[in-house]
């Protein structure tokens, strides 16, 4: 199944990237990879993930704080929000409309 981004999710996947590439040499690059790890799973198998909210499910990433809010449609999986799990818990719910 293809996966997109909402133009939010994707400036705060870059935004966080950019903030571990700051903080370690390679921590952006290793926290891209295990979003990509994240992806493939979830294109793979969109309804194994629980539900957060409504129709809008949650994938966890394993090795950073953050979780991938994502939707599946009809031919695609849409990513909403690439969330930190700490900060401002439903910040993304504005963008369900």
């Amino acid at each position: 199944m293809k996966v997109r981004f909402l133009e939010a999710a994707q400036e705060e996947l870059d935004d966080a990237a950019d903030y571990f590439e700051l903080s370690f040499d390679g921590l952006g690059f290793r926290f891209r990879q295990e979003v990509k790890l994240a992806i493939n799973r979830i294109a793979r198998h969109p309804h194994a993930w629980s539900v957060e909210l409504e129709d809008v499910r949650k994938c966890l990433l394993h090795k950073f704080p953050y979780k991938l809010l994502y939707s599946v449609e009809a031919d695609y999986v849409l990513i909403i929000a690439v969330a930190h799990q700490h900060r401002e818990p439903n910040y993304w719910t504005k963008r369900l409309n």
